[in-house]
């Protein structure tokens, strides 16, 4: 079950990255190279700090299958389809949901405490979307005021918890997708967000000068 919510995981993420190569009008080169940096991203850099060598996708190409096939649907639906505004922040609350659970399940797997577990699932779940948006120019989602990262955090600590104290594996997966994916959609249909730190130098004026 995990193996196949991993690969879906991996289709969510390159659709999102697809999309925002879409948004930027790029070429299907850069499609492709969106679509799979956003897919196995977090899950590469995962890898690395975990000490997993090879990285999951050079001994499974499963993954680089799915991202790739993940790219070219997007691009056909679009030309006969039009997107909802709501698609990408949608499906990529999904990709956050999934991966975050996955990575923390990994981490477990390999004999990390629960709270670098719950680093480890962040990783996952918001390192692609990070690469995907410093290669479009923008600032990472990440990095905004909107609930991404905490909601990642959510879901991990509940599936670590859940990992600890319930008898049942698929229980605890399921327990925590939907808790990361709860607060993100939340998040996103009443517009919540974390307070935003704003620094004003009364010091200096307009142009920074005396």
């Amino acid at each position: 079950m995990l193996y196949m919510l991993d690969l879906f995981g991996t289709g969510v993420f390159a659709i999102t990255g697809a999309l925002a190569a879409g948004r930027k009008n790029l070429d299907l080169f850069g499609v492709f190279v969106l679509a799979t940096v956003t897919a196995i991203g977090g899950g590469t850099l995962r890898d690395m700090a975990l000490g997993a060598s090879p990285v999951f996708w050079i001994t499974d190409s499963g993954y680089l299958l799915v991202a790739g096939g993940g790219a070219i649907l997007t691009v056909l639906w679009a030309r006969f389809t039009a997107w909802s505004p709501r698609a990408l922040p949608v499906a990529d609350a999904v990709g956050l949901a999934t991966f975050t659970v996955i990575g923390a399940g990994k981490a477990l797997e390999l004999g990390a405490a629960p709270e670098i577990a719950v680093l480890m699932g962040v990783m996952t779940g918001v390192a692609g979307g990070m690469i995907r948006d410093v290669l479009c120019g923008e600032v990472p989602l990440v990095l905004r005021k909107e609930i991404y990262a905490t909601a990642s955090i959510f879901g991990g600590t509940v599936f670590v918890l859940a990992m600890r104290f319930l008898p049942y594996d698929a229980l605890s997966t399921w327990l925590g997708v939907a808790a990361a994916l709860a607060l993100r959609l939340a998040a996103i249909h009443w517009n919540l967000s974390l307070p935003v730190f704003t620094h004003i130098d009364l010091r200096s004026g307009p142009d920074g000068g005396r």
